[in-house]
């Protein structure tokens, strides 16, 4: 089973409209809710793919709940934990002709007891199971909320993906990630220098491994993705060309795209071609997830994956 973690889900109020004036009122053209979170955005792809993933997090409210309504659509089984009080947070995106806008809640508190109630949910997980931390922790839990999961669960021997920014990636180093995702310009914050180059990119990446991550994927957005293989291969894949519709759960959906890559057994070159697929399908769409698989066989034909060390 693959589990998802998302500490900090949202309902997404996405509003588009042709420029945004403030001070004033302005008018759309499109809007639609959407659950997220990015952990809850790689079950649904997952379970596009086929893979067996159940999310796991907390909730709140009558926006909690829209989300598992919307979980139950797509197939995607959950089990998050029901807090007591408060709502899941309400994130607007705003998506004007020249510019993204975005205003984000807060979300509920998490009580000690609820946390540990994710606790002996962890607790149940076996070697057979792989585990994807995704996303930002809220306020109300510790700031080493990964650290002390991957600590708890270290002699498990789980898999375990992180998908974290800064300081939440680099702490749980020492406890040998099997992957992790950082993008470039996330991997010139953690290094505090300029990565212009993909030589920059693959040494800066090279350099967390030393400290522990067995799999580093940095994903660059436009211009494609590098895989750092934990044997020292390194493969880099342009993204294809396309339109791009909406951003979000781009990088998620590369993360389902490289899991089901390496539950498949496919090739190191195959599971970066499958997952830069996925990841441009994601852009092209409005909602998160491959609505039909057999879509993604364009995209991964114009897919070029290039070896450029091994």
């Amino acid at each position: 089973m693959i589990y998802t973690i998302t500490f900090n889900p949202a309902l997404d109020y996405i509003v588009r409209l042709d420029h945004l004036k403030t001070g004033t009122i302005n008018r759309t053209i499109q809007e639609y809710v959407l659950g997220g979170g990015k952990g809850i955005n790689v079950s649904i792809v997952l379970n596009n793919l086929g893979m067996d993933t159940t999310a796991l997090g907390f909730i709140a409210g009558f926006t909690g709940e829209e989300i598992v309504t919307q979980l139950k659509k797509f197939g995607v089984k959950e089990d998050f934990i029901r807090l007591r009080e408060g709502l899941t947070r309400i994130n607007v995106k705003v998506k004007a002709s020249d510019e993204e806008t975005e205003i984000n809640g807060r979300g509920p508190i998490i009580s000690d007891n609820e946390l540990e109630a994710l606790y002996k949910q962890l607790d149940a997980l076996t070697d057979k199971d792989t585990l994807i931390l995704a996303g930002s922790i809220p306020s109300s839990l510790p700031s080493d909320m990964y650290e002390l999961i991957m600590e708890r669960l270290q002699h498990k021997n789980i898999r375990i993906v992180v998908d974290a920014t800064k300081d939440l990636l680099t702490r749980v180093l020492p406890y040998k990630p099997f992957l992790i995702k950082p993008n470039n310009h996330e991997l010139s914050e953690i290094f505090g220098r300029p990565l212009s180059t993909k030589e920059d990119l693959v040494e800066a990446a090279k350099a967390l491994q030393e400290k522990g991550a067995q799999h580093v994927l940095i994903s660059m957005a436009g211009d494609g993705a590098i895989l750092v293989a934990a044997d020292g291969t390194v493969y880099t894949s342009p993204a294809p060309k396309g339109t791009l519709v909406n951003s979000v759960g781009a990088g998620d959906s590369m993360v389902a795209g490289l899991i089901y890559g390496f539950e498949k057994g496919l090739s190191k070159a195959e599971t970066l071609a499958f997952a830069t697929a996925v990841s441009a399908f994601a852009v092209s769409q409005s909602n998160v997830g491959v609505s039909d698989l057999s879509l993604l066989d364009p995209i991964l034909e114009k897919v070029q994956i290039t070896m450029i060390e091994g």
